[in-house]
């Protein structure tokens, strides 16, 4: 289905999620349109019986909360939010005062600005340690080893630099994964938390140091890699979905790349290091929030009504991942991946699977059952016959082939990362400007308000006349207060929360960042130059495997086409930007529930 464009306000708007019989209207550069199309001279708002045949429809209506939403119906309106359960009511939020707009507009400075932490160990994080080298860099900030300056101990520190912390939304995420991790109980397989430290601009979470490297990497540095091995991994990963379930907490992003060796050793414990996108939840609470990594999420994530059997879910890709060295729902495109998905077909023909153990085979259709009522609870896992007789279960190497999958599947992740990471540098906030500055120019008489005649002069001003009908029902919809006017936070709201720059702009950065002798190809040279600091001694296989997928007109380089076709297959887009994520997914979302899947 091709996509359109239509302006709202003065930006585009993108319809994000739906959800059986909802609608969910978010701001955003591209417009996907269900069922009808405009061209970029129109509006879209119309009336949702006659152009969805629903009888009511969500809007965003706050700029600190990327899913909150107004209900619109012929008779009421109410509040609620994407991921509550049904029926309960959220309280309006304050405006974020990290955002650039808002700082502007309310004078305020970052002397002013409330803490994102409720309760740090302290503010000057450099009395107890000292920062030491870079670690990784992530959407948000840096992760350092540090030295605690009374011990010698060696820790990581994650510092989280507040400007970048774009919406409430994000602000949130960070104040929930600390109180997540006080919470949980001490477990030889969480990464523990030291101290957290909050300063002017940054927050510091200082963290359990595992310095033994990721899952898939230590598998195939092995020599020798059987069932046995992956049942051991297996029963870990599980055991910690089970800590998480019986404290409250669905993790919902577990995949390899969240799990680390506390050291190098060979008996070294394998950790989760990563509880960014976990959330606490009730028994029997629903959540719509699309969030988790292509590969790895469940069916009902993607169709907006799921609990904690996605962990379980999850826990079964990367089962499958373990004994056969691919995914079990692949694709050369979002969509493709998405709809293999929901069809939730698991192959269970091709190499090795003839040779793994029946006992195997079943648990993993079990843990992949599409329908989350079946799927199997983490202890029912743990009981399972595969995970409880350990000594029955073959030692036998799955083969080469396997542990070749592993590190192409892994190496084919960093590539991913590092092009991520280019993208992630381009997703500036100050994109928001244009909207303050139509806000301020509808705004004549500078009250921080506009009521109805100023909205329809200013577009009219603008080139983009609404009929009053629809714009009455936009004013209704964003209108929280119900005061008659629309604050800079309600227009935000419903034009758009934050502006990114197009996929293809997205891309073409990342892969000129490769291109280091801008030919116009990636060459296999700067691949291995691009990821020296990922790679082994013995690159050049894993290399020529990245190649041999990528390129596919096998001239030895990659195209830009080619390299954009490999970025839009199971990328984790949340390494670019949640925000960018979310807008992703809801769109390809919508697409699969349009489509019937």
């Amino acid at each position: 289905m091709k996509s359109s464009v239509g302006l709202f306000f003065f930006d585009i708007v993108k319809v994000l999620s739906i959800s059986y019989n909802s609608i969910c209207f978010q701001a955003s550069k591209v417009f996907h349109g269900p069922r009808r199309f405009f061209s970029a001279a129109h509006i879209f708002f119309c009336s949702c019986k006659e152009s969805f045949n629903f009888d009511w429809f969500l809007v965003p209506c706050s700029e600190t909360s990327d899913f909150c939403f107004c209900l619109i119906d012929l008779r009421h309106l109410i509040m609620g939010n994407c991921c509550a359960s049904p029926g309960s009511e959220k309280e309006k939020k304050k405006e974020n005062p990290y955002l650039i707009d808002y700082n502007v507009l309310h004078g305020s400075v970052s002397r002013n600005r409330g803490p994102v932490l409720k309760d740090p160990t302290g503010r000057d994080i450099s009395l107890k340690y000292e920062l030491g080298r870079e670690m990784g860099r992530g959407e948000f900030g840096v992760t350092y080893m540090c030295t605690e300056k009374s011990t010698n101990e060696k820790y990581a520190c994650k510092s989280i630099a507040k400007k970048k912390l774009r919406t409430a939304v994000d602000i949130e995420d960070v104040r929930r994964e600390v109180q997540i991790m006080k919470r949980l109980p001490k477990h030889p397989n969480i990464v523990s938390l030291k101290d957290t430290f909050e300063d002017e601009n940054a927050v510091h979470i200082v963290m359990e140091l595992c310095e033994g490297g990721e899952l898939f990497d230590r598998i195939v540095s092995r020599g020798h890699y059987t069932e046995r091995a992956a049942a051991g991994v297996m029963r870990t990963i599980v055991e910690v979905v089970q800590i998480c379930h019986k404290h409250g907490v669905m993790h919902r992003d577990l995949k390899p790349e969240n799990f680390l060796f506390a050291n190098k050793k060979e008996a070294a414990p394998l950790k989760i290091i990563d509880f960014g996108l976990s959330v606490d939840f009730k028994h029997g609470e629903r959540f719509s929030e699309i969030v988790g990594s292509p590969y790895y999420m469940a069916p009902e994530v993607l169709k907006h009504n799921y609990g904690p059997e996605i962990d379980i879910w999850s826990a079964g890709v990367i089962l499958y991942i373990l004994l056969c060295g691919i995914p079990p729902f692949w694709a050369e495109t979002e969509q493709g991946v998405a709809q293999a998905i929901i069809r939730a077909v698991v192959d269970f023909k091709r190499d090795p699977w003839p040779k793994v153990s029946d006992k195997a085979k079943e648990l993993v259709k079990k843990m992949l059952d599409p329908d989350p009522k079946k799927r199997l609870t983490a202890q029912e896992v743990l009981d399972h016959p595969w995970l409880q007789d350990a000594k029955s279960v073959p030692n036998v190497s799955l083969g080469e082939s396997v542990k070749a999958r592993l590190k192409q599947f892994s190496m084919m992740n960093k590539l991913k990362k590092k092009a991520l990471q280019v993208m992630a540098e381009h997703l500036s906030m100050e994109e928001v400007a244009g909207i303050k500055e139509a806000f301020i120019t509808m705004d004549i008489n500078n009250r921080g308000q506009i009521n109805l005649d100023e909205l329809r002069s200013g577009l009219q001003k603008l080139g983009q006349p609404i009929p009053d009908s629809d714009l009455q029902i936009l004013m209704e919809a964003a209108d929280l207060d119900g005061d008659g006017t629309l604050n800079y936070a309600e227009f935000v709201a419903v034009s758009i929360h934050i502006k990114k720059i197009t996929n293809e702009e997205h891309l073409h950065k990342a892969f000129a960042f490769f291109d280091q002798n801008q030919s116009g190809y990636i060459e296999i040279e700067e691949l291995q130059n691009a990821l020296a600091d990922e790679l082994s001694t013995n690159s050049e296989e894993v290399i020529n495997a990245i190649m041999h997928d990528v390129d596919t007109d096998k001239d030895g380089r990659i195209s830009y086409e080619e390299f954009a076709a490999m970025m839009k297959a199971g990328t984790d887009w949340r390494k670019a930007s949640r925000q960018y994520s979310r807008e992703r997914f809801n769109t390809l979302s919508l697409k699969l529930m349009r489509d019937g899947q």
